[in-house]
């Protein structure tokens, strides 16, 4: 019998508890484990020797497959290899998640997690004690449960939660900000729009282990999220235990948002969360296939935003922000034009 038909003969709850186990390590992982100095001693050698290749051009010229004149850089600086490692790990996790929320009719639960994260922040910022990161993440996690928890039991939609969870928590953060202080302009700049050279070492671990964890719970409890996505119902009838997997799903969910925010911001996280699943869907026949073109569009989008932030001096979170917009209207105008073309040519045969 093959390991994976091993485990899917488990019992839905034993799947879920192993992975509530695997959670627990990931979180005592963040203490202990470098993740992030050992990713970038193995990704770092490979980066350099890529922004290193010149292709000879004859009289002594020679072009680097790297363009433009600011953008190589990340591939020879260790600051900026950390945050171009953390824009595509960031991207591939938005490319498993966003699909199930865009089938989940929560396509906007990304904007209202982020905005919860800001006003989590601004407290910490006003009572300290501990760093302002561990008031976002459990007031993120919170207000994911709490949008999952509403929703599944029809007291309120999804999306009347997460604009009341968003507005509350803006509000909360911006009262704070104005009537305490304790935080610089640069500071609320760089959380509300993302600064990719802010990523230190404790945010890169945190987005490596949050990204570890999601393939993991994403592989293992596939075909179970799949099914309550779709049909929430019929997963119960199944004895799918819906109710503890879209919790975790929705702990998961909170935790990929806050990885986020370094990179784009807390104003822009539907760029990467939501924008290339919903250009994955134009092409996409199956809903693998979405998941799979979701990713590599995002990959895309982020590329293209680094490298036009980088030579037009522009903020890398609003400049990924546009390039998935743009990346998304070219998607959508092409399938239009084609099915233009195409149909007149299925009606005259």
């Amino acid at each position: 019998m093959k390991l994976t038909d091993s485990w899917e003969s488990l019992p839905q709850k034993v799947k879920l508890i192993i992975n509530v186990i695997f959670f627990v390590s990931f979180l005592m992982m963040f203490y202990y484990i470098p993740f992030g100095n050992i990713t970038i001693d193995l990704a770092g050698p490979i980066l350099e020797f890529v922004g290193s290749v010149r292709i000879p051009l004859g009289d002594n010229k020679y072009l680097s497959i790297i363009p433009g004149e600011f953008f190589p850089y990340y591939f020879t600086s260790k600051i900026f290899q950390r945050a171009l490692i953390a824009s595509l790990i960031v991207s591939m996790m938005a490319g498993l998640l966003g699909t199930f929320l865009m089938v989940r009719n929560f396509s906007l639960i990304g904007d209202g997690l982020s905005h919860v994260s800001f006003g989590a922040y601004s407290v910490g910022i006003v009572l300290g004690g501990i760093a302002p990161f561990w008031y976002a993440l459990a007031f993120t996690i919170f207000a994911s449960v709490a949008i999952e928890y509403l929703s599944a039991k029809k007291i309120l939609t999804g999306d009347a939660s997460i604009a009341i969870f968003l507005t509350g928590m803006l509000g909360l953060g911006l009262v704070i900000l104005r009537r305490e202080g304790g935080a610089s302009y640069a500071d609320i700049e760089s959380y509300l729009f993302g600064d990719l050279l802010l990523i230190d070492e404790s945010s890169f671990n945190f987005i490596l282990l949050v990204a570890i964890l999601t393939l993991f719970s994403i592989s293992f409890l596939y075909q179970s999220l799949l099914a309550i996505s779709i049909d929430p119902i019929a997963a119960r009838v199944q004895g799918i235990p819906v109710s503890l997997i879209s919790i975790y799903f929705a702990t998961l969910v909170g935790l990929v948002v806050l990885s986020m925010i370094q990179i784009v911001g807390v104003l822009l996280v539907t760029a990467i969360l939501i924008t290339p699943s919903a250009t994955a869907q134009l092409i996409g026949k199956s809903f693998r296939s979405c998941i799979l073109y979701s990713q590599l569009f995002g990959i895309l989008i982020v590329i293209l935003g680094l490298y036009f932030s980088a030579e037009e001096n522009t903020g890398s979170g609003s400049t990924i922000a546009l390039i998935a917009a743009i990346v998304f209207l070219i998607v959508a105008f092409s399938k239009i034009v084609l099915k233009v073309i195409i149909q007149p040519n299925k009606n005259f045969n």
